[in-house]
């Protein structure tokens, strides 16, 4: 077992046992732990690092805070466990190797302090609450509010934890292999041979501690199979700058190092010729393969830029059980051939931060931090993006001004290639995308640009399979005026028009293959980088032709849906809403099922626009009469009354009741149920004589079809019918001072609504709160506290 696995599972007993104390007299436990720290913290103090002392007493603070608190003990205990066997971690390194386990813990550290900080800043606040009567109840009220606050740092912390043993572990494996080598040569090690130009990583580096403590991780176990390892990810993202910083820190124990740029099967070819010259093993990249699989020693063979997914990657592996693989590329399909791999998202923000200052030529300040803070995020954290943002700034001086500049000429600040440069990458953000999307087949590159016009994520492969399952209603739009989108989803149906759900996986395995797109196992989801999602718009040559279709597309499957899947398919489709209409409604067709996943989803304002347009195209069309224009009508009205806005309702709601009365007769639901809509926009304009005379004819109809006392007839329709105008008169009676009539009504709708659409239905509580003003303005306080 080595060094840092036994003091691992020292630590472990260590916890196990503390957790047991904790348990039976969290006092002792609390001073145990402060005194261990006070003692570590003393024996820092002579160490010539700030970034260690600082941690070390943050550590001290939140013990000595914790030992005094009341509140939330028992969670916060964890919490300080954790950063007293950091420290330990710290400490034990530092004793073994000296200066160079210091700085190499010297960002975890920092981060530590930061994090400590904000936990003892959040736990002073929760101390200094008074305890007054309405401050106990504002803590009762938000008890869970505090423990998930607690959980979330824990978890932070844990995860800080875990990242200084990783490190930990990673540094003795170091040692290890140093001591190796110098037991086996007898001399001083050298660095490892690095064949095919195999250049150090960017001076402005920055970040990926986790991704690198993983890669080192992963190449230092023991074993006796031949490890691969893959970094996948966007274009941009730095997986050919995180591979050259994990070899420039992992020289001491690399024998050698073989570059092969994986870009085609012949510079993949070119670049084993290569290693077989150089190694006086021949000429031709069999020799080289030959060599690999026959040489012992912890040798690397870098594969870089492996993007392109019609090669056989694995026909350039040597065939042998030893020997290090590492593997850059856009294609996460090669983790099939990876013992281990990593996602190379965006960097942390701090990092991320770091990087554009550094790159800028600018200075620390906190004012500069908070201005490139902004920047970074407008760049969604993607390294390229920023590093170019950079060197813009660097030109320009303009750090204050960019975020501005960038709004209105994004496409050509992510396409200018800087003239001053911290690395050998050739491209620029936009052309590195650019490359990818020449390489798609015509299907998968149309189907991207569509997506470019939804919501960046949460697109599934439901919303097009939904499409082409549309009905095609008589009253609707014909395959002809819809010629566009049907053309498309034929590519994924053919003659057949049944969905096919394989060539549709062909075509965003093959956006996958790119990172262009991302797959969510867990979710059935796709989703787009957020830069891309906006670059794609930009590659759409008949944008307004595009955006229609797309439109079609998301209306044609919303219209297809049940009433049961609409219920779940709202909010899931609301964002996507939302990004077709945000600049341009498109044609009409589908408007109605837009206005509807707003309606279900409580955007009133979103609504109006769509079943006014909606209302007029049918006018025209069908004429004011038709019950299809009626219900338009209806729906927009009801908008204009949840937006407050009565006088567009009443007057809409005049002219549907006078028209559904005539052709419908009084008695009819649509018509009871316009009545009532009526009624209510009386009592909120104020003319409450007019509202109770029209409530009172809505409930006396009701009553007359459905009987004085209808409960379980089987008409649970106008049972709900019934009680709403009920509940409307209520609110009248209660109005107009009529409090014993507002009090009938409430407690009959409250009773009623309670027995048939249960206590916890939105309406049942409503009734009950309308009870609850009736008994207030009686006077009868009792009867609400009470519950009766």
């Amino acid at each position: 077992m080595s060094a840092s696995a036994s003091k691992t599972t020292a630590s472990s007993t260590r916890r196990t046992t503390s957790h047991v104390r904790r348990v039976s007299s969290s006092t002792d436990s609390i001073a145990i732990a402060l005194l261990a720290a006070r003692t570590i913290e003393a024996a820092a103090e002579c160490a010539p690092f700030p970034f260690i002392k600082g941690a070390f007493g943050a550590v001290v603070v939140l013990l000595e805070l914790v030992e005094k608190a009341r509140q939330n003990r028992a969670d916060l205990e964890d919490l300080c466990h954790d950063s007293v066997d950091i420290i330990k971690i710290v400490r034990d390194q530092i004793s073994s190797h000296g200066d160079t386990a210091a700085f190499r813990f010297k960002d975890l550290c920092e981060e530590l302090d930061k994090s400590l900080c904000e936990i003892v800043d959040a736990v002073r606040l929760a101390q200094s609450v008074p305890k007054g009567f309405c401050a106990r109840l504002r803590e009762l009220f938000h008890v869970h509010n505090k423990a998930e606050e607690i959980a979330a740092y824990q978890n932070k912390l844990r995860s800080l934890r875990s990242n200084f043993v990783l490190l930990a572990a990673v540094d003795t494996n170091f040692q290890v292999h140093k001591m190796t080598a110098l037991v086996a040569s007898a001399i001083v090690p050298q660095a490892a041979t690095c064949i095919n130009n195999c250049s150090p990583p960017s001076r402005i580096f920055r970040g990926r501690h986790t991704l690198l403590a993983n890669i080192h991780s992963h190449f230092s176990e023991s074993s006796t199979d031949q490890k691969i390892f893959l970094l996948h990810g966007l274009g941009g993202a730095g997986k050919t700058q995180i591979a050259l910083k994990f070899i420039s820190e992992a020289s001491q124990f690399l024998s050698d190092v073989f570059l092969v740029d994986a870009s085609t099967t012949d510079t993949i070819k070119t670049g084993l010729e290569n290693i077989a010259t150089a190694k006086a093993s021949g000429t031709t990249a069999q020799d080289a393969l030959k060599l690999l699989g026959t040489k012992p020693g912890s040798w690397l063979l870098f594969f870089d830029n492996a993007d392109d997914p019609t090669i056989n990657l694995n026909a350039f592996f040597p065939r042998c059980n030893h020997g290090n693989i590492l593997i850059t590329s856009r294609n996460p399909g090669l983790s099939a051939y990876a013992s281990s791999s990593c996602l190379v998202s965006d960097l942390e923000e701090t990092d991320a931060v770091d990087l554009l200052l550094v790159s800028a030529g600018q200075e620390t300040t906190h004012g500069n931090k908070d201005l490139a803070l902004d920047i970074v995020r407008a760049l969604w954290l993607l390294p390229l993006a920023i590093i170019q943002a950079g060197a813009f700034i660097a030109r320009t001086g303009s750090l204050k001004s960019y975020l501005a500049l960038y709004t209105t000429n994004r496409s050509r600040l992510l396409s200018e290639k800087p003239s001053q440069s911290h690395d050998d990458y050739a491209w620029t953000v936009y052309t590195t995308w650019e490359i990818s999307f020449k390489q798609l087949s015509s299907r998968a590159r149309n189907l991207l640009q569509l997506c470019s016009f939804l919501y960046h994520q949460g697109i599934s492969e439901q919303i097009f399979r939904g499409a082409c399952a549309y009905n095609w209603p008589s009253t609707g739009p014909s395959r002809e005026e819809l010629h566009k989108a049907v053309d498309f989803l034929s590519q994924f149906s053919g003659p057949s028009e049944l969905w096919d759900s394989l060539a549709f996986t062909d075509a965003t395995t093959e956006l996958r293959a790119y990172s262009l797109i991302n797959f969510s196992t867990e979710t059935g989801l796709f989703s787009i980088h957020p830069l891309v999602h906006s670059w794609l718009r930009g590659t759409v040559l008949d944008r307004t032709e595009q955006h229609s279709c797309m439109v079609t597309i998301l209306g044609m499957s919303i219209a297809g849906l049940t009433d049961a899947e609409k219920e779940s398919a709202n909010l899931r489709l609301l964002p996507h809403v939302d990004a077709l209409l945000e600049t341009d409604h498109g044609p009409p067709d589908f408007h109605l099922e837009f206005a509807r996943v707003y309606y279900h989803t409580g955007r009133p304002r979103k609504e109006e626009a769509l079943y006014a347009a909606v209302l007029e195209k049918r006018t025209i069309l069908l004429g004011e009469s038709h019950s299809d224009t009626l219900e338009i009508m209806g729906n927009l009205s009801w908008t204009y009354h949840k937006l407050g806005q009565y006088a567009k309702a009443e007057q809409l709601q005049t002219v549907l009741l006078d028209t559904r009365s005539e052709s419908l007769g009084v008695e009819h639901p649509d018509t009871l149920r316009t009545m009532a809509n009526l009624a209510s926009t009386y009592h909120h304009l104020g003319w409450l004589s007019k509202a109770e005379e029209l409530g009172a004819r809505v409930l006396e109809q009701q009553k007359k079809i459905c009987g004085e006392d209808h409960l379980g007839s089987g008409k649970a329709a106008w049972d709900v019918d019934t009680l709403e105008a009920m509940a409307n008169m209520t609110l009248i009676h209660l109005a107009l001072g009529e409090l014993e009539e507002a009090r009938r009504c409430a407690v009959v709708t409250a009773e009623k609504n309670s027995a048939i659409l249960g206590e916890d239905h939105p309406k049942t509580l409503r009734a009950m709160g309308n009870l609850a003003e009736v008994y207030v303005a009686l006077g009868k306080v009792e009867s609400v506290e009470s519950g009766k």
